[in-house]
């Protein structure tokens, strides 16, 4: 296990560095999950190309702190400093799509290309995201699981694999004030004006069947910003990391060829 403290919090994460003349790779994670939802993802690229995963604060191994996008973003530069990255193709998924767009905009140096996956510049409205976080606080997460689990996966991928195995575990494990936490910093965030001033190569990728982000909002993500492609993964839900990790392969090592 690594961990790195280099402001306010220790952060648990993952790098191989591989090799140095090769455009590295930073995943950020989505809601409710940790960095091994990128496993299937990282084992289908190039093998010599640098990776770097990370817990977000208030997830997994990493500490909780004071918690909003901002934090989340001078967190990933501050992590690619010390680790000495510069010029990586950044993949976020969900409101680490978000932390990857406000990474983009406040340190152009630590950035060469965008994936962002199931994602939008702004996400949902303020009453949805105060029920859930009023939810949290009186029920917990494990309440939820059931409603969040089923906006994450599609039909297929619940009928031929058990997704509450393995991530129900992983999300009602979640700190309830770090869950609560970026449930608030999502919905104090809007990345409307700053990306679409971006001007880096950019693919933001959807599934079908995303009932959290629906294709609506990442066309519209992908409309805002200059120049982005649009691929719509059919049958596939909200984490096409996991349900379709060959598809976001391809998809990734396309654009890091560009780079």
């Amino acid at each position: 296990m690594q961990f790195s403290k280099p402001r306010d919090v220790t952060l648990h994460y993952r790098f191989s560095p591989r090799l140095e003349s090769v455009t590295p790779i930073a995943f950020l994670n989505s809601l409710g999950t940790d960095f091994r939802i990128w496993d299937g993802v990282v084992n289908r690229v190039n093998p010599d190309i640098p990776s770097l995963r990370m817990d977000k604060r208030g997830q997994e191994l990493s500490d909780e702190g004071p918690i909003s996008l901002d934090a989340h973003i001078v967190d990933v530069a501050d992590l690619m400093d010390t680790l000495g990255l510069k010029s990586a193709l950044i993949c976020g998924i969900f409101v680490g799509g978000m932390i990857a767009q406000g990474l983009a905009a406040a340190r152009p140096d630590l950035i060469s290309g965008l994936m962002l996956c199931n994602t939008g510049a702004r996400i949902d409205d303020a009453a949805g995201w105060n029920a859930r976080i009023a939810a949290v606080g009186e029920t917990g997460i494990a309440s939820l699981a059931e409603s969040i689990l089923e906006r994450w996966f599609s039909p297929d991928f619940h009928r031929d694999w058990p997704a509450e195995v393995v991530y129900r575990n992983i999300l009602t494990r979640t700190p309830a004030g770090g869950y609560a936490g970026i449930c608030a910093a999502i919905r104090d965030s809007d990345f409307v004006a700053t990306s679409a001033s971006l001007k880096l190569s950019t693919i933001c990728v959807e599934g079908s069947d995303d009932l959290a982000t629906p294709p609506a909002t990442v066309r519209k993500l992908a409309d805002l910003i200059q120049g982005a492609d649009y691929n719509l993964l059919d049958g596939v839900g909200h984490l096409p990391c996991i349900e379709a990790p060959e598809m976001v392969a391809r998809h990734l090592s396309v654009l890091h060829g560009r780079l």
